[in-house]
């Protein structure tokens, strides 16, 4: 069978005799989505199917964009009629036919964080069963009356506690944090809290009507009248007439005014701006609530017991030992029976998939896409569906390889279920388990789209094409190619004590590449992020500190809105706005730099007021989004886009990838140095003004790694990354790579956080946290040179970093 013009691929079942046999395939074509090239493949249905390629090659085009997207498509087709009205404005993917395709569920690594009222138990639903459990099965004080479930949830009113709202912490103010410098009188600007402009001023001027005198330093006045002034809640309304100009006439306004801290207050709690919420953070203090200590629940739930302990201490164990609980405890009744082996049965599957270390109340915007992900894999594996896909984007992420041992046993168990399993994976040990490989490529952006081979994984052998062949079937070499660096100092952590590192001490060594490896939960990144952060930040102006600077390149987005993407966050819109402002025509018009910007009115489009997209709401699903009715997606309106630079509108130069806008701004200094940055740390299949939602956490880092390598100066930097090579397929690795090791040569010093274990062969030294996640881990178990580190075998990550290096 050909799945495209030069791809030949075996043969697939194909439909018996007869027209009533059930097709056993999923078969597509003329898939244009994206970058995909008019594909036809056809895909056997009940395997475990992997789409590999390059990152930007077209597989998350293929699997997603096309395949769960018409799944989607016809389901939505099945609703009413006024829900498939509104539905109609998202629009179908880009795709001639696919036949043969059931119901389908995504598993996507959201970009977008949940809100901070969600938790472990929440996405799982666990919280449900343990809430469940105290209700029916709880020992109560005596005569204290039954509780119903919700009372047991601190996102219900008749849980939460009254005095954070079920938050478990609150927010307050003081004077000193209100009043930084007393020394100043108000009119001085004493009360650094108050809002600049106009309205601290109003604030000030309704002060002084209603008699106080704002001439005098702060800490001179009454503490009565301090205390009313910045902690008042009236709002008295007096007349104020203003100050007279020479040059404008002030009329009287009726002003009301506002204390301090309220204003802090609603700010913090009300405002949609990122930058005023993070002024009004500066004034307050983040505490437990002294009511609930914390726990975020009334008394009346937190009276409530099972095996001797509260809700809030078992929702405060890691799921494993909550298993642990939950099994030696004697239960007394059917009704606890049964709900304690419930409760044990949906935790199985999370700590199987390796998250055994999360607890219930950790919330989820601390936990990675990656452990999302996990998470909703483990819930799926209780619904009991049958007959559906599952379209899955990179369960292996973030997993050291022995949990990704058990993610492949989860895997097939959804398969053998009945069920088809469409995975996006990089991970090569996933890519060696499937039952069928689709391969996309050969390369990102304009030169992928097609599929290079459809079959089993042995076949992709003979593809000499594709990128994916070459790693799959190399064998690993007998030792390091590089030799091993010598360290010119160290920086000694000594005594960390944070979330599950205790009393931990650790050299790290500068001037090499130092890996840092442990199974998922065992404190790499608190290590890194935080405590060696933390170190080297508070030694940096010591004069014999040989670190000069520190660099910490995370994965966490680098913009939460459409409106950001890599041409704002590089700097290098402002580049292109200044070459189109610059124009003949735009200067003829009058035209400033903000008519070619779409945050501003003037020359955006104000139906979508830039965005491109605008929502749609959906009854009883989450709200999408589709593109502008009027601009298309363009942004602009058509005023704008009459402006031209080389033949292209200001849209056009933004739907350019950053390896075609290397060669259109070749000239172009300004522009090229970075967009050459970006084209060498593989991130050449990006469109300039892709938004930053759409960009994975692998991304969004290499983005900042780019960015910050483009300035690179000669000060000895430490640079920390947190697996920097998430979402990448090996052949992009190495490209990476390649930039991390060009750094140390260079003189710095570099620390990743890897699973990998290609990465941490290459390394200098490794240090090895565990053995295990959670409270099983924290303790450093290995430390020393790859080579050494694989011959002593201590730890878990030992014996997959001898395979990697070769060894027996």
């Amino acid at each position: 069978m050909r799945h495209s013009p030069d791809a030949p691929g075996p043969a697939v079942p194909g439909p018996g005799p007869g027209r009533d046999a059930v097709d056993p395939c999923v078969r597509v074509r003329g898939a244009r989505e994206h970058n995909l090239r008019g594909v036809d493949v056809d895909i056997p249905r009940d395997t475990l199917t992997v789409f590999t390629g390059v990152s930007g090659s077209g597989k998350s085009s293929l699997a997603f964009g096309t395949l769960y997207a018409e799944a989607q498509r016809r389901y939505f087709e099945s609703v009413a009629p006024y829900a498939r009205r509104l539905i109609h404005q998202i629009g179908a993917p880009k795709v001639d036919a696919v036949t043969g395709l059931p119901p389908a569920v995504s598993l996507e690594q959201r970009r977008s964080s949940p809100g901070s009222r969600s938790s472990v138990g929440t996405v799982t639903l666990l919280s449900n069963s343990l809430r469940m459990l105290y209700s029916r099965a709880g020992t109560y004080p005596p005569g204290a009356p039954r509780l119903d479930s919700d009372a047991f949830s601190p996102n219900t009113a008749s849980g939460a506690c009254p005095s954070c709202h079920g938050l478990g912490r609150i927010h307050r103010t003081s004077e000193e944090l209100l009043v930084p410098d007393p020394s100043l009188s108000i009119r001085q600007g004493a009360i650094a809290a108050w809002p600049g402009a106009w309205q601290g001023k109003n604030l000030r001027d309704v002060l002084e009507v209603l008699g106080h005198d704002v001439d005098r330093p702060w800490r001179e006045l009454p503490a009565a009248e301090r205390e009313w002034i910045l902690f008042t809640e009236e709002q008295p309304v007096v007349t104020v007439h203003p100050v007279r100009d020479a040059d404008r006439i002030q009329r009287p306004y009726q002003g009301t005014y506002m204390s301090a801290h309220r204003y802090v207050m609603r700010t913090f709690s009300d405002t949609k701006s990122a930058t005023l919420r993070a002024r009004a953070e500066k004034f307050l203090t983040d505490a437990p609530c002294p009511v609930c200590e914390g726990r975020r629940l009334r008394p009346e739930a937190l009276a409530v017991t099972f095996a001797g302990r509260t809700i809030a201490e078992l929702a405060g164990l890691a799921l494993s030992e909550l298993d642990g609980v939950l099994a030696s405890f004697r239960t007394e009744g059917e009704a606890a029976r049964v709900l304690a082996e419930d409760l044990r049965g949906r935790i199985a599957p999370v700590v199987e998939l390796g998250l055994g270390y999360l607890s219930l109340d950790r919330t989820a915007p601390t936990l990675s896409a990656g452990e999302l992900q996990r998470l909703r894999l483990a819930t799926q594996l209780r619904s009991g569906l049958f007959g559906v896909v599952y379209v899955l984007d990179e369960p292996s992420a973030g997993l050291h390889p022995a949990d990704t041992e058990a993610l492949l046993g989860v895997l097939d168990r959804l398969k053998s279920a009945g069920n088809t399993v469409f995975v996006v994976e990089h991970h090569l040990d996933v890519v060696r388990h499937a039952d069928w490989l689709v391969d996309v490529g050969p390369l990102a952006g304009e030169h992928g789209g097609r599929v290079l081979y459809s079959g089993p994984p042995e076949g992709l052998a003979g593809v000499a094409e594709s990128a994916t062949a070459r790693h799959l079937f190399a064998r690993p070499a007998a030792a390091a190619a590089r030799p091993v660096r010598t360290a010119t100092g160290t920086v000694r952590v000594t005594g960390a004590d944070r979330h599950n590192l205790r009393d931990l001490s650790v050299e790290f060594p500068l001037g090499v590449f130092t890996a840092v490896t442990g199974v998922s939960g065992s404190g790499k990144s608190t290590l890194v992020g935080q405590v060696l952060a933390r170190e080297v930040d508070g030694r940096l102006a010591e004069a014999d500190f040989p670190v000069r600077r520190l660099v910490e390149v995370d994965q966490k987005p680098i913009g939460r809105t459409p409106r950001s993407n890599l041409a704002t966050y590089t700097g290098l819109f402002d580049v292109v706005r200044r070459l189109f402002t610059a124009l003949p025509e735009s200067k003829a018009r009058g035209w400033k730099a903000g008519r070619f910007s779409f945050n501003v009115p003037g020359g955006r489009c104000e139906t979508c007021q830039g965005e491109g997209f605008v929502s749609v709401e959906l009854l009883f699903l989450p709200s999408t989004y589709a593109p502008c009715p009027v601009c298309a997606g363009a942004r602009y309106n058509a005023e704008t886009l009459e402006v031209r630079y080389a033949g292209l509108d200001i849209a056009q130069v933004l739907g350019l990838t950053v390896e075609a806008a290397a060669a259109f701004f070749a000239d172009v200094p300004a522009a090229s140095r970075s967009l050459r940055a970006l084209v060498d740390i593989g991130l050449g299949y990006l469109r300039l003004g892709q938004p930053a939602t759409e960009l994975s956490g692998g991304e969004a880092q290499r983005i900042k790694l780019a960015t910050e390598l483009q300035r690179l100066r000669r000060d000895h930097t430490l640079y920390l990354l947190d697996e920097p090579t998430t979402g990448l397929h090996p052949a992009d690795v190495r490209v990476l790579l390649g930039q991390l090791h060009g750094l140390v040569d260079a003189g710095h010093s570099v620390v990743v956080v890897e699973h990998d274990m290609e990465v941490v062969a290459g390394a200098d030294w490794v240090v090895d946290l565990g053995p295990g996640g959670g409270a099983e881990g924290g303790r450093v178990t290995a430390c020393g040179p790859p080579a050494e580190v694989a011959a002593r075998g201590e730890g878990r990550t030992a014996r997959y970093l001898a395979r990697a290096l070769g060894a027996s």
